[in-house]
């Protein structure tokens, strides 16, 4: 087999050849995947091969190695490591000879290649002299070696965790500052050279922490910004970037010495991709300095103290910040791609950051921009004016914002129906800011209907202007209703406004993603209307029904891929409206409940995408939640989709959906969902047990049990010798669990969570059968887990307050002290205590008295 042939044939023009090349790559990587590799590693290495091939042949050997997806991912790093060593060996010593080649396309690809397999071996502690072999050539006198060595070493400390090189840290980065240093003339050098000292960024922190690297490091990065090649000088901004984000704490000695002045040099720079980063510099400081204040607030809250400290770098610097951002606010092009990020959007998200920064701080530094061009002529200044003012909308105090936005609500609200689009677009954005943010100062008396009025006739404008109108429609509707009351400000409009989103969704075109926004205005409207709205929300169903039966009736005529997709994501937008619609009607949604389900029932008998599904098993709960009861009738054709995405422990959303719904049936069953039990806890015990089943779907099973429980109150007794030593052995996972991370902390108080949900329902359930006896040897141990999480600092009120409840159902359940003196410890007098800090009014605070109030009543009769 020729394999420069047919790598030369996987680049040709004609279709056809590059078909059969494809295929022949896929054969033989498939059937002898070790001699497969070596043939590409030996094309990659051959000097006189043709470069296109050469570097054909290097992506191929990469692509080979890793993958986006995880899974994927995984099966290429396994297979590598099952080729022998020896051929290994060969891949990797011809990829370090192709780093040296003469073209640097070649040279580039196997500097992937090693970067691949190194991402592979160093965790396994294997090809350990890699990093030394490319700082070797670091010192070489070829520059190309030098350049794609150091790149090699840039895409390995990219790829790789930066515990498995901290070892190393010292070595790589005298190397690549070496390279980076303004001495060294070779411009690629150096950009290769900043590259990898951006990507070894994270496992130098050693390095930061002695005062002479990290000044010889600082120094090389703020040269580097000087450099007179435009993609060093981005390189450098993005490396100050990284490290404002890592090592916040060490900054304040160079913001004073150099960063202030460079990077607002770097904002005004004519090359945009430099004022970007020099913008996304001030943008990182004020996304640390929030999380740090945020920190702050919490500490003092607790009364305790925090090591991180604020140096105010956003305050400090706002006189020099702010007049720069704004005039880059003016730098629109009125021809650009809406979704390209230039140096305006920057700028008004940097704005944005700024204000929750500094707060009340920068509202006079901005007013007198907006004030002075509001009305400007040139529609630039007009727009920035505006763009401006929406972007200050939070942060502030809502009294030193209140005046300014009830004088300028006129005057946005008329700019709707401005010439230029950008400025309507701003206009609409920032009234969908001021109904989000400060609904307190629409005045409904003075500005409702004119607001409205100018937000429909948006909704028949420009794509662009009619998404945020929808969304500033979504923000006034949660703002004024929600409540479930009888009326509310927007039921006078609600039909018109329902109308109009109607007649946008009727059109083919989604650009600006137009048709999505006012299907999602649609439905925020029927979960936020109030009562006198539910005759509009009735019709709107039907005629979204409509809709749902010709999608379905005509499915099977699209073939192409993207129309199917196309169709999808319409019956995802259909169906979101029509759940909003059946939980808004509650028990009204029997008038067209049948048609609904029939249709529901046909899309799942049709293969579709999953995202689909899972949109139509939240129908089916809401219909559920509604019904009641009353769902029992179509219940027995349901059963076969619902069991089957039980067990569906790929699409792990859609089983999280499945199981949720379970306790959705008990709920609304109550009593007469028994004769499904048996089934119900089978499919959930097997999949409790299941390896395959992701974690995260496990507790919401646990809380299922608790639904389950409590609809079936007594008879959940025979499920007990199953379902108690599930949830001791959650006890015991949960106990053991160590919080190395926050995702692991996260699940653990969710299975805690679970868990205690899981004995809040089986407590209570059994106590209506007069069975409770039954968990009386599982007392104890319970008690002894509770106080395991009580003294757990990780713990969040979602753990807290179930687990207060519980407290108390155990003291209603067993009102004979037959659990001793399990109540009178002190961690229970300390958690009731916490719970009683609670705001008035809140769950938590009602729990707690009724906790508090069922271990008086135990004292009592125990002392009497």
């Amino acid at each position: 087999m020729n394999f420069a042939e047919i790598l030369n044939g996987a680049l040709s023009a004609d279709q056809n050849i590059r078909v059969q090349a494809t295929n022949a790559l896929e054969s033989a990587e498939r059937e002898n995947y070790p001699q497969y590799a070596l043939a590409l590693a030996n094309e990659l290495a051959n000097e006189s091969g043709n470069p296109s091939v050469r570097m054909t042949a290097g992506i191929a050997l990469k692509n080979t190695l890793t993958a986006r997806d995880e899974k994927r991912k995984e099966e290429c790093f396994m297979r590598w490591l099952q080729v022998g060593a020896d051929i290994r060996n060969q891949v990797k010593q011809c990829a370090l000879n192709a780093l040296g080649a003469s073209d640097g396309m070649a040279s580039n690809s196997s500097a992937q290649v090693i970067a691949g397999i190194a991402a592979i071996e160093l965790p396994q502690n294997q090809w350990p002299d890699v990093i030394s072999t490319l700082l070797g050539n670091v010192g070489a006198s070829n520059d190309g070696l030098k350049k794609y060595s150091l790149q090699a070493i840039g895409y390995i400390c990219e790829a790789i965790d930066p515990d498995i090189l901290a070892s190393q840290s010292n070595t790589i980065l005298t190397a690549v500052v070496q390279g980076a240093n303004s001495e060294e003339k070779n411009q690629e050098i150096r950009l290769a050279a900043m590259t990898a000292l951006y990507n070894s960024l994270e496992f130098v922190r050693e390095n930061f922490e002695r005062e002479g690297e990290r000044n010889v490091i600082m120094q090389t990065v703020c040269e580097a910004t000087q450099s007179q090649d435009v993609s060093v000088q981005v390189v450098a901004f993005e490396c100050l970037v990284r490290i404002m984000q890592l090592y916040y704490d060490k900054m304040q000695f160079y913001m004073e010495k150099a960063l202030y002045g460079l990077t607002i040099l770097g904002m005004k720079h004519d090359e945009e991709k430099i004022a970007l980063q020099a913008i996304e510099f001030w943008s990182t400081v004020c996304d640390e300095e929030i999380e740090l204040a945020l920190d702050e607030a919490e500490a003092e809250e607790a009364n305790q103290t925090v090591e991180a400290k604020s140096h105010r770098f956003a305050l400090t610097a706002l006189g020099q910040i702010l007049p720069t951002l704004l005039w880059l606010l003016t730098r629109q092009d009125e021809d650009a791609d809406e979704d390209e990020w230039n140096v305006s959007m920057a700028s008004a998200t940097c704005l944005s950051l700024l204000a929750q920064t500094v707060e009340d701080a920068i509202v006079p530094q901005v007013i007198p921009f907006v004030e002075q061009n509001i009305r400007n002529p040139d529609w630039h200044y007009r727009e920035a004016a505006v763009m401006a003012f929406g972007s200050i909308l939070e942060g502030p105090q809502a009294t030193v914002l209140a005046p300014l936005v009830s004088q300028a609500l006129p005057v946005l609200i008329e700019m709707l129906g401005d010439q230029m689009v950008h400025v309507k677009d701003s206009a609409a954005w920032t009234l969908g800011r001021v109904c989000e943010l400060l609904i307190e100062c629409i005045q409904l008396d003075v500005h409702l209907h004119n607001l409205i009025s100018a937000l429909v006739n948006g909704l028949g404008d420009n794509p662009r202007i009619v998404s945020n109108c929808c969304w500033a429609i979504m923000n006034l509707t949660e703002q004024l209703g929600g409540d479930d009351a009888d009326t509310y400000p927007l039921s006078q409009y609600f039909e018109g406004i329902i109308g109009t989103l109607m007649r946008i969704t009727e059109s083919n075109s989604n650009e600006n993603n137009s048709r999505v926004s006012a299907y999602e205005a649609m439905s925020t409207l029927c979960s936020t209307g109030a009562k006198d709205t539910y005759p509009v929300i009735g019709k709107l169903a039907m005629a979204i029904i409509e809709r749902l039966e010709y999608t379905i009736n005509n499915q099977n005529q699209i073939v192409n891929i993207d129309d199917r997709m196309a169709m999808n994501e319409l019956q995802s937008h259909l169906l979101a409206v029509l759940t909003s619609s059946v939980r808004a009607l509650g028990k009204e949604s029997k008038a067209f409940s049948d048609v609904l389900m029939t249709d529901l029932l046909k899309i799942l008998d049709t293969e579709g995408s999953s995202s689909v599904t899972e949109d139509v098993f939240l129908a089916v709960g809401a219909l559920v939640t509604s019904l009641g009861d009353d769902f029992s009738r179509y219940f027995e054709p349901f059963a076969p989709h619902l069991n089957k995405a039980l067990q569906n422990y790929q699409e792990i959303q859609l089983c999280s959906i499945a199981v949720g719904m379970i306790g959705d049936i008990c709920r609304g069953f109550n009593n007469d969902v028994k004769p499904y039990c048996d089934a119900f806890m089978h499919i959930l015990l097997k999949n409790l047990e299941s390896s395959e089943l992701s974690r995260d779907v496990k507790p919401p099973i646990l809380s299922c049990f608790g639904d389950i429980a409590l609809a079936i109150g007594g008879d959940f007794e025979k499920y007990l010798e199953f379902v108690l030593p599930a949830l001791a052995s959650a006890c015991t996972v949960s106990a053991n669990m160590q919080p190395t991370d926050f995702d692991t902390i996260d699940y653990n108080n969710q299975l805690r969570s679970g868990i205690f949900e899981a004995y809040i329902g089986i407590v209570q359930g059994l106590k209506t059968g007069n069975k409770t006896d039954a968990l009386l040897q599982h007392a104890q141990p319970l008690f002894e887990f509770m106080r395991i999480v009580f003294i757990d600092t990780s713990r969040t009120e979602e753990v807290t307050r179930p687990m207060i409840g519980l407290i108390g159902d155990l003291a209603d359940a067993f009102p004979k002290g037959q659990l001793g003196n399990a109540f009178q410890v002190d961690w229970v007098a300390s958690l009731i205590k916490e719970g009683r800090q609670s705001p008035r009014g809140s769950t938590m605070r009602l729990l707690t008295r009724y906790a508090r109030d069922k271990i008086k009543a135990l004292s009592a009769s125990s002392s009497s």
